[in-house]
């Protein structure tokens, strides 16, 4: 039997209506004109100011600039697609986008266990805090998360470009991502999807308990000690609860389970890949008085 080879894949978006596809538009669009610009004063505002030059605001540059990069796979095609009649993308590009997705989102997750080290550090030996929290060390928490990423990344490409696609070419979603294209390959991938599940759900899942655990003996470490700062650190684990939840809620609904459609999947996608991730810094940085101290102190020295 004669099989033509699939080589692009057509994106049905978030919904066919022109009307919806307008108001999401301009919705999606000034959005990023508001928090885009937030994340990136975040970084220079770290860089840029000698007082925030400690691990814990070292990680939070990082976690900007990683959710920056985050932002910038999958959106703007999205926001590109309103307007196109044809929503298509070719299987390389799909392939760099599922790529770059998981790069990136492997290196957060990675980059998570690092901030959360770092407080426990601070909290349960912090006599020995400066001597074992140094700039190299940071450096090679987050070149870890990085690399981790990457691997995490590679492996899922790895099965994934090998895959036969012989039609049908849509994904009923508006980015490529390994639970839709699997479906797609014209062989049984019930093996495929149980390494994806293991590379992927299972990996995020025992990441998301050991964050909790961890994070809930230092706030019991808080309540039951008397140190000195302990309203300060203990808001501090509080905003990186919140952010472990923003970060691998969807991360669980989408891979820690079968791969399947269902129908909240395009709006937790949404949330997924646009606006919790451009959150994340926002929502340390809205708690932090010391920052944001700082940032008012950078735009009026550039802009008074």
């Amino acid at each position: 039997e004669n099989k033509t080879e699939v080589t692009e894949f057509v994106l049905l978006g978030l919904s066919q209506t022109r009307e919806v596809q307008l108001v999401l538009f301009f919705l999606f669009l000034l959005f990023y004109a508001i928090v885009l610009p937030v994340n990136i004063l975040i970084i220079l505002t770290v860089r840029g100011d000698p007082q925030l030059d400690s691990p814990m605001y070292f990680f939070l540059a990082n976690l900007a600039f990683l959710d920056i990069c985050y932002c910038s796979i999958t959106p703007p095609k999205m926001l590109a697609d309103f307007f196109s009649q044809k929503k298509t993308i070719s299987s390389r590009g799909c392939i760099a986008q599922l790529f770059f997705l998981h790069f990136l989102g492997g290196a957060e997750v990675l980059l998570l266990i690092a901030m959360a080290f770092d407080r426990y550090v601070a909290i349960c030996k912090p006599l020995h805090y400066a001597t074992l929290m140094r700039k190299m060390l940071c450096w090679v928490l987050v070149g870890t998360a990085w690399a981790g990423g990457f691997t995490h990344s590679i492996i899922q490409v790895a099965f994934v470009v090998h895959l036969p696609f012989c039609g049908p070419n849509e994904l009923d979603n508006f980015f490529c991502d390994v639970t839709q294209v699997i479906k797609l390959a014209c062989t049984n991938t019930y093996i495929l999807e149980f390494i994806m599940f293991v590379n992927s759900g299972l990996v995020i899942f025992i990441c998301f308990i050991l964050l909790l655990i961890s994070y809930g003996v230092l706030l019991i470490r808080l309540k039951t000690g008397f140190s000195r700062g302990k309203s300060k650190a203990a808001s501090t684990c509080t905003t990186h609860i919140i952010i472990v939840f923003i970060m691998f809620g969807p991360a669980i609904y989408i891979y820690c389970r079968p791969f399947s459609s269902l129908p909240l999947d395009k709006v937790v996608a949404v949330f997924h890949t646009v606006v919790f991730p451009l959150m994340n810094p926002m929502i340390y940085t809205l708690r932090n008085r010391e920052i944001l101290s700082a940032m008012k102190r950078l735009l009026l020295q550039y802009f008074l």
